[in-house]
């Protein structure tokens, strides 16, 4: 393949602009264009005769990942929220074949040599690590097996993608609807009530999408309606993944076996900052020892307070966790969560998230007539200096057979000079239909930062020389420290009272209203995170021991018990439709570990200036622009001179007992 050649290889870059999203004919054309792309460069790298360089080996190996890397990323969008279910049944078909193709990359042993043969005198540092990462990621794939077993690693993990995809797809579809009187509701707010009206019956169908579940457990008053609403939750994919997941973990653990590590969790934590699933552990202990004693202090409290409202309870089970908190947080902070509602409108959210990025990264961002795959889907360009480096596309109110839960995706992966790097959030806020305003509770406002931090990193990271090393091409366990950054800013009152007015009368939110909500915000940290010290246990437990005999109901709840005060529900199958043990697999301690780094980070901007403190352009150079050109653990030290400590995130977690309460 000619440098001309590999220059070309940068048509169609959308599968809805040749029709992809519409029939599965056009999808399945539009991936195979990708692969024979994907094919003719691997082809041309095998080629190869005489010395290996950068430009004769490497570079032909990148334009193999950025198509596989496209092919990947749309097929995958697609998946979650095509219109037509036989789109989304190709695209899963087409995610499984582009896997295929990866899983035979990852353990082609002509390839690596060539990789492992190219010399790196006067490489820059980010290649350097590319290429030492790549090998390393081959050498973890089992490479250097003989051909026997490579086939057999390939088997095995075309089999597990065909799991997890089958796994993902049944949360997807398995959405629920529950019934309830117009009496049960008391306790919603007004909007929510008119968005619900009783049929014909008598009766009001609820669905298990998240603006109408999340309502329900926070608000109801009804203890019935909200243990219906989350059993119907909970099960949205059981029974369908109980055996799914069990085949999924036997799979992996075979995987590893024949890798030479004890377990998948080992095997997983290899090549992530963590290192190891002992490591991983060693972790836990510390959030387990930082949280304890505040989350039964809570729990305490709650309970307490409970009894004192309803002479005669006992006990304060999962289903009803939510709505004590609400109830406490009124009266201990005189915080009503629905009295803000009316200031967050969905539009003025999103713009109010927009300029707060644009401010901060010092991007400007403008709306684009760009197509989409849904009329639904808005499109803006980014774009720094007048000159357009990205674009990005949100997808962000439930629809039938899409995606139910909140996330970033890429779409383009940015190679400078060939890609403009794309991504899309995916969510299910309130809103999008016609007269909805989409009034959002504020946690959903703290979300719509936290996804925004991940499409900045795809954008400002995807201006990278390579493929390989664009957007989100970071370890696993430091993808989530960008958002979970970003969603600090909302803390912020000046930037708030910005974006944050009433939808009918234009009232800013009062000063004095956000006081209360950020001291109302903080109590329950503490309780966060034994619920993320749960999830993330759950997650390693069951990738770290032996599969053979595991009984998911049994290790589900004996674990809860052990890390949650609250009464454990009979009939919860909550693994059934717990998607990250696709994604993140036993890692789903990045979720805490990276919540450490970034408010570690955050503590160094400047509280009386956030936007404009020359924090927020040393953030970008040195972590979001990086991409994946350094080790994560170079970026944080990079940005904060050392690596991270456990001090910004033990003020975080106490400041629940900071606040000053008004009632209690």
């Amino acid at each position: 393949m000619t440098e001309e050649a590999v220059a070309a290889v940068t048509t169609e870059a959308h599968v809805w602009e040749a029709g992809g999203a519409q029939t599965a004919e056009a999808l399945a054309g539009w991936v195979s264009a990708r692969l024979v792309a994907h094919e003719a460069a691997l082809a041309a790298l095998l080629a190869v005769e005489g010395e290996r360089t950068l430009e004769n080996s490497l570079r032909l190996y990148d334009v193999a990942i950025e198509q596989l890397s496209l092919a990947g990323a749309q097929a995958g969008v697609l998946n979650s929220v095509a219109a037509e279910k036989a789109v989304r049944d190709q695209a899963q078909n087409e995610a499984q074949r582009v896997a295929m193709a990866g899983s035979a990359l990852s353990l082609n042993r002509g390839v690596y040599d060539a990789l492992k043969a190219i010399g790196l005198e006067g490489a820059s540092p980010a290649t350097k690590h590319y290429v030492e990462r790549t090998l390393l990621s081959y050498r973890l794939a089992g490479v250097d097996k003989d051909d026997a077993t490579r086939a057999k690693l390939q088997e095995l993990h075309e089999k597990a993608t065909r799991l997890s995809l089958e796994f993902s797809r049944n949360i997807q579809e398995g959405g629920k609807t529950i019934e309830a009187t117009p009496e049960e509701l008391e306790g919603l707010p007004a909007d929510y009530l008119a968005r619900h009206p009783a049929n014909a019956e008598g009766r009001v169908r609820i669905s298990t999408d998240q603006p109408d579940m999340q309502p329900v457990m926070t608000f109801a008053a009804s203890a019935a309606l909200r243990e219906r609403m989350f059993l119907a939750y909970n099960t949205r994919a059981y029974p369908a993944n109980q055996q799914l997941l069990l085949d999924l973990l036997a799979t992996r653990q075979e995987i590893a076996t024949i890798l030479g590590f004890r377990s998948w969790a080992d095997l997983a934590t290899a090549d992530q900052m963590m290192g190891s699933a002992a490591n991983v552990r060693a972790f836990l202990a510390k959030l387990d020892e930082a949280s304890r004693e505040g989350a039964a202090r809570e729990h305490t409290m709650i309970v307490e307070f409970a009894r004192e409202r309803q002479p005669g309870l006992k006990e304060i089970d999962i289903t009803s966790r939510g709505y004590w908190y609400e109830q406490f947080r009124r009266a201990a902070y005189d915080f009503d969560s629905q009295s803000v509602r009316p200031y967050f409108p969905y539009a003025q959210v999103e713009a109010g998230v927009l300029e707060t990025a644009a401010r901060l990264f010092k991007v400007e961002f403008r709306r684009s007539d760009a197509a989409a795959w849904d009329p639904a889907v808005t499109v803006y360009e980014v774009l720094e200096g007048g000159r357009l480096v990205g674009r990005f596309y949100l997808d962000m109110h439930p629809r039938e057979g899409k995606d139910k839960w909140f996330s970033a995706a890429p779409v383009v992966t940015g190679v400078r000079g060939r890609y403009l790097p794309e991504a899309a959030l995916i969510c299910n806020f309130p809103g999008g239909e016609p007269g909805d305003p989409g009034l959002m509770q504020y946690s959903d406002v703290v979300t719509y930062f936290h996804e925004f931090g991940h499409l900045m990193h795809a954008i400002l990271g995807g201006q990278t020389e390579w493929a390989g090393l664009s957007g989100f091409a970071t370890e696993g366990d430091f993808i989530e420290v960008p958002s979970q950054m970003l969603e600090e800013f909302f803390r912020d009152e000046k930037l708030l009272q910005a974006f944050a007015k009433h939808y009918e009368t234009g009232e800013v939110l009062p000063s004095e209203t956000i006081q209360k909500m950020k001291g109302a915000g903080a109590f329950g940290r503490a309780d966060w995170v034994r619920s993320q010290l749960y999830y993330t246990t759950l997650s390693l437990d069951l990738h770290d021991e032996d599969p053979a005999g595991l009984d998911l109901d049994a290790t589900t709840k004996r674990l809860y018990q052990s890390l949650q005060p609250w009464t454990w529900m009979d009939g919860n199958r909550m693994y059934a439709s717990f998607g990250h043990l696709t994604g993140y697999s036993s890692n789903y301690y990045t979720y805490a570990f990276d919540k450490v780094i970034a408010l570690d980070f955050f503590a160094q901007f400047d509280p009386a200036d956030l936007l404009g403190c020359d924090a927020g352009a040393r953030y970008r150079v040195a972590v979001l622009e990086q991409g994946g050109s350094k080790p994560g653990r170079q970026m944080v030290r990079d940005f904060l001179g050392r690596d991270e400590e456990f001090a910004a995130f033990t003020r975080w977690l106490n400041e629940e007992f900071e606040a000053e309460r008004v009632g209690v």
